[in-house]
This record gives C-alpha cells, structure tokens and sequence, in this order.
C-alpha cells in the first residue's frame, strides 16, 4: 500500500525543521562577519550589507514560517546596526538567537507550535499539486515572481504540463525568504515591482552573493533596452523576455536552463594480463571520473565488451596467448565495434613497430610509463568523440528522442530481459492529429515546433527508464516498463490532456493540436513486431473514433 501524498500540515512542518536545521551554520557565519566587520572601518563597510541583509532575511522568514521570537530578536538586531554598527550587544543578539534556536528546535521535536506553522501559511502563496502516477527525475521546482497574476496564469499552466512543480510569489520579499528556506532549480523573476519592494534583479544579486550559488534565472520585462538587458546579465540571468511573454518559448528556455549537465561516466575496458598494470591505469582513469571495468585475459575481452558496453578499450600490446594487436584485429571483424576506440598500451619504443602494432586501426599508441594526464586526456578525447558520433547515429537530429533503428533495438532487448524477469510492460504509439493540415496552414517551422513540444513532454513526464522515440514524421513510440495497458492509459491520457491546452504560435496567430494513442500490453503480444503492430492498431482505433483520444488494444497475439 502506497504511502498518502504528505499534508500541506506536514509540509511545512518539513519546511520549518529544515529551516532550523541549517540556521546554526548561518548564525555562526554571521558571527564571523560581525567580528571580521569590528578590524577596520573599510570592513565595517564592506561587511554591513551582509549583516543587514542576514538579519533582515531572518526576521522575515522567521516571521513567515511563525517562528516569532527568533524574527523579534533578528528585528532587534537589526535595528541595532541601522542606529550604531559599533555596539558590542549584536555578540549578545546572535547568543541570543542561538539560545532561542535551542528551544525551538525542542519545540519541534515535542510537535508544539504546529498551529503557529498553520496560521503562518497564509504569508506563502504556497501551490500543490497530485503527484503524477509514475514519478521521475526531471520534475524541478521554480519560483516565479512576478506581482501581476493574471500575466502568468499561463505561465504557470504550461510549466505544470511538463511536470514542473510552481510557486508563485507576488513580493520580492517572501520570496526572498523562500529560496534561503528551499532552494528551487530555477527562478522566473519579472524586474520592476511597487515602490517600495526591491527590483528583480537586486533581489537575484543579492541571493547570489549571499548564497554564494548562483540561481538559474530568467528575466520578465516590460523593457527591450541595452541597459536592462546588461543589468539582467550582471545578475547572472540566463534568459531574458520581454512581455507579453509567449508561454511555450518561456517554458523551452526553463527546459535548456535546468537540464542537468552530467552524463553518464565515460566507460573504459582496460585489457591487460598484469593485473597490478591493469590497477593501476585504472586508477588514474576512475580519478579523471571515468567508470573502469578490467580484463586480465584476452579471451574475456569479448564478453566484458557484451555486458559493459564501453566507450574505449586500454588494450597492453604485448600479452601471453593473444598479443593486442591480434585482440584489436579481431574486435575489428565484428561490425558493431569497427568505431570503437581502441589505445594501445605498451613499454615499447621502436617508432616502427609501434606503427607495425597499430595497422589493426587503432586510435593511438602511448608508452609506458605514461604520465596521468596524458593517459585521462587521450582517453577522454576519444571516448567523447565516439560518444558524440554515437548520440548523431542513434537520435533523431530534431528532438533529441531514440530514432526509429535505435528505439526498436533497445525496445527488443528490454522485452527479452523482461521475458527471463517475468514482468509487464506497456507500450503506446503516439499520433499528433491533423498535422499536415498544421504544416499546410502554419507552416513547417510551426510544425516543427510541434514535434519538438511533444517530444520534450514525453521526455519531462516520464520516466528516465522509459524508453521514448520518434517513430517517424509526428509519430513517436514509447514502453512504459514494468506498468500494466490500463495505467499506462492513464498516464498517457493525462499527457493528451496538458498537450491539447499547449499554445503554439505562428507569427501573430496563436493554435493548439492534440494527439491520438494506442496502447498494447506485454506479455500479451510477445514480440516487438506484435507489440507494436497492436498498438499500431488500437491507434487506427483513436483516429477512426474522432481522434484525441487514447485506445486500448483488445487483439489477442498472433500464436502462429
């Protein structure tokens, strides 16, 4: 039984215990500030600011989370810089405020003061929303500020489509204090607010400087100009729009700014009969943040190539029973490895047989001893250029998504292993309706931006394990593992629904498009032909019905 979706109760109590949690750090470096500020008067001005702007922060989100003591005794020292930085009763403030941070933390623990973190709610516009039926990694939470709620309705709804949790704030204040409580992935900030509230971009410089993070931000204006663009920039903005902001292009540009930047490790297979050898250049490549899996006999270099799938061979030139120049040759007559890097390892200095070893077409010949960055940089090299070679074969050029080879490659051997694990998968065929009547009213490059808007929700929503592709022109294919026909329908169906309401744009004119689905089950229909020739036909089913809508298949697999 799944465990209930937690409280709006429960979550902020969360907020308040972590609040808590990381404020002895923040008052002890504020210690630190305060006696540093007490040397020099050049550090008295250089350090003001932070000090100003600790308490201040603490006082409002002391306030705002019902911690009232701690947000009086923070007002007080404030209060205590603004009429004399030099008094020596701030040590007393910041002991002060420790002690009270002692009961409070007390306070917690014994589930007091809930009541208080009720009524404190009402200073948050805090949003929730259900939680999607199969959760993933790439939901991020985003703090968009902006005082004019009725611009950014939808804003907001085209974020949510894709997954992304939203908080709206309507003062730079609150918000300010929320991103010191709970960093969000990014920020969507307009620039200009009432008199009286600090502007967008103070606000951002300010967090960054205190943090020391710098937010992934992007800018709303009302201003096209030079100099606003410059001061967006100066505080580290990542993007900038003027209003009235086109929601889609908005939520594209969030899209690029938090896409995580890591890849998966480099894979190295390092073959080589010595094992302490084998050890050792291992080392010096996990150290370069590769992932190393060793062979200490030729024989098994084929099947540690089947199961770790690497990215470059460190093969030793000279082993017993099979020399590398022999394991290259034969690496080389498998047609899937002809691109695979290999580097030759070897103490050998003659020019003439190092060419002579490498006529198997190899990609380099280091000498050992080899010097650790020499080893990690040629390794590299090499291995991301076959990576990106890899990724231009494998993906479709427009969105990012498997191509139609790749994703029926990687769909056969996830139903193979699912055959010896015994479990269910699902697949959907995935049509968007009317397109060529987009194409021909719209034009292509609206089309386009159809494709590309559908792909990029497929990939937000679901799963990193799912497998998703584009199938062909607007057609695109995906296996939601280990889920039955009927919850994949659903998840499916709410993707149909948050799609329909997409805005697209071409020039001045302003369109939406649906999709259509057929879903089909494994291990119903055994095979990848007969899985997708099922959904393939349940998708028939949708179009013929009226379209924008999802089918399940009924067909039972062929037996014959």
């Amino acid at each position: 039984m799944s465990k209930p979706a937690p409280s709006l109760h429960d979550k902020l109590h969360q907020l308040r215990e972590r609040f808590i949690e990381q404020l002895p750090s923040r008052l002890a470096q504020t210690a630190e500030l305060w006696q540093q500020s007490r040397t020099t008067s050049e550090e008295q001005a250089r350090l003001a600011p932070e000090l100003h702007r600790f308490f201040h922060s603490l006082k409002g989100t002391g306030r705002s989370l019902g911690f009232e003591r701690l947000a009086l005794l923070a007002d007080q020292a404030e209060e205590a810089l603004t009429t004399s930085p030099a008094r020596d009763d701030i040590d007393t403030f910041i002991s002060q405020l420790l002690l009270q941070l002692g009961r409070e933390q007390q306070h917690l623990r014994s589930h007091h003061g809930q009541q208080q973190a009720l009524a404190a709610v009402n200073s948050f516009e805090l949003t929730s929303q259900v939680e999607p039926p199969l959760r993933n990694k790439r939901q991020r939470l985003i703090y968009l500020c902006d005082d004019e709620p009725e611009q950014v309705d939808q804003l907001i709804h085209h974020l949510r489509c894709f997954g992304h949790e939203v908080v709206q704030f309507i003062d730079t204040e609150t918000f300010f204090n929320a991103v010191l409580t709970r960093r969000p992935d990014a920020v969507i900030m307009d620039v200009q607010f009432p008199q009286g509230q600090t502007a967008g971009t103070e606000t951002l410089t300010s967090l960054n400087k205190l943090t020391g993070q710098p937010l992934p931000a992007i800018v709303l204006s009302a201003h096209s100009d030079f100099n606003s663009r410059l001061s967006a920039v100066r505080a580290g903005c990542g993007g900038y729009f003027t209003k009235p902001v086109k929601p889609l292009d908005l939520m594209l540009a969030v899209d690029e700014l938090t896409a995580p930047a890591v890849e998966e490790p480099l894979k190295v297979l390092v073959v080589d009969d010595e094992p302490e050898a084998a050890a050792y250049h291992a080392l010096l490549l996990e150290e370069g943040g590769m992932s190393v899996h060793q062979v200490h006999h030729p024989a098994d270099a084929l099947t540690a190539m089947e199961r770790f799938s690497p990215d470059l061979l460190l093969v030793d030139v000279y082993m017993p029973v099979c020399s590398g120049e022999e394991l290259a040759t034969i690496i080389r007559q498998q047609p899937e490895y002809l691109g695979l890097p290999i580097i030759y390892l070897s103490s050998e200095t003659d020019s003439q047989k190092q060419i002579s070893a490498m006529s198997a077409g190899v990609e380099a010949f280091l000498t050992k001893p080899v010097q650790p960055d020499e080893l990690v940089s040629a390794v590299r090299l090499r291995a991301e250029r076959l990576r990106l070679l890899r990724s231009l074969m494998t993906r479709d050029s427009m969105t990012g998504l498997y191509n139609h080879s790749t994703t029926t490659e990687l769909i056969t051997k996830a139903l193979a292993q699912a055959h010896r694990e015994d479990s269910q998968h699902a697949m959907a065929m995935i049509d968007i309706d009317h397109f060529k009547h987009v194409n021909d009213t719209h034009g292509h490059l609206a089309g386009d931006q159809v494709i590309i808007t559908l792909a990029r929700l497929l990939k937000s929503r679901l799963r990193l394990s799912d497998i998703i592709g584009r199938y062909g022109g607007e057609e695109f294919v995906v296996l939601l593992k280990g889920i039955c026909a009927e919850k994949a329908a659903t998840l499916i169906d709410s993707l149909r629904e948050d799609f329909a309401l997409v805005d697209f744009h071409a020039g001045d004119v302003r369109f939406r498009c649906t999709f259509s689905a057929g879903i089909s089950r494994f291990p119903a229909h055994p095979s990848t032909e007969s899985l997708r020739l099922s959904a393939d036909q349940a998708l028939y089913r949708a179009k013929h019905q009226g379209r924008n809508q999802i089918v399940i298949s009924t067909e039972l697999a062929d037996e014959r």
